[in-house]
């Protein structure tokens, strides 16, 4: 099933163990993102407002030293009005979901009425670890018990970050991948999506009926 989507770009990010973006990365984010005026990254940890400072300023240095700098660069967290944050949101050329609790950045979002801004923006959309997780149509939340839940549907494709071999989640996405596909992608790789177009950078593992196997872009872009 085709999800709407209208972003210029989406791109999932496991995560960055050295906070730095690599060659490829650079190499598709320079290509969509030709307009920097605002950047505007979106809290998981909505609260902490001290943290959600320093990492705006620490996700944007990824920018700027890879020469993508932006004019202006926000962060929504609980400090920011509604009307203020989809303003925002209106006027990013980039938005970044960040990483933290993805249950408490879904709710943010809610409250603050940026879930159809999301679906109806054309800015690229990245997303990072929670964030990655939220821009899919569901969550595998892999806490205590275990389940899916409804996130942005952004795209269809259901990931889970920061996988390595041998981590204590595994058995549970092992069960849970019995009735819904995972993604699971080791740090530093990213999944974008242009249009019906999808593929795939560094590491990661389909999870499908309670086996751990390769994917490709082709096999990516079946859940699209």
């Amino acid at each position: 099933m085709n999800t709407h989507r209208n972003a210029r770009l989406l791109g999932l990010f496991s995560g960055f163990q050295e906070h730095h973006f690599n060659d490829a990365h650079e190499e598709v984010l320079r290509a969509n993102l030709p307009k920097r005026d605002s950047i505007v990254f979106i809290s998981a940890d909505p609260e902490n407002f001290a943290q959600n400072d320093d990492d705006r300023d620490g996700m944007h240095e990824m920018f700027a030293e890879r020469g993508l700098a932006f004019a202006e660069k926000h962060v929504i967290d609980r400090r920011t009005g509604a009307a203020e944050a989809v303003r925002l949101v209106r006027e990013a050329d980039c938005i970044w979901l960040m990483g933290g609790e993805s249950t408490w950045q879904l709710q943010l979002i809610r409250d603050l009425g940026l879930d159809t801004e999301l679906r109806e923006s054309k800015a690229v959309i990245l997303g990072v670890s929670a964030g990655s997780m939220n821009l899919g149509r569901t969550v595998a939340y892999i806490w205590d018990d275990p389940h899916f839940y409804e996130a942005l549907g952004l795209t269809n494709i259901t990931i889970k970050a920061h996988y390595e071999e041998g981590e204590w989640f595994i058995p549970r996405l092992l069960e849970m991948s019995k009735t819904h596909p995972i993604v699971a992608m080791v740090d530093m790789s990213a999944i974008f999506v242009k249009g019906d177009d999808v593929w795939k950078v560094g590491d990661m593992h389909l999870v499908d009926k309670g086996e751990i196997g390769p994917i490709t872009d082709e096999k990516l872009k079946e859940f699209l």
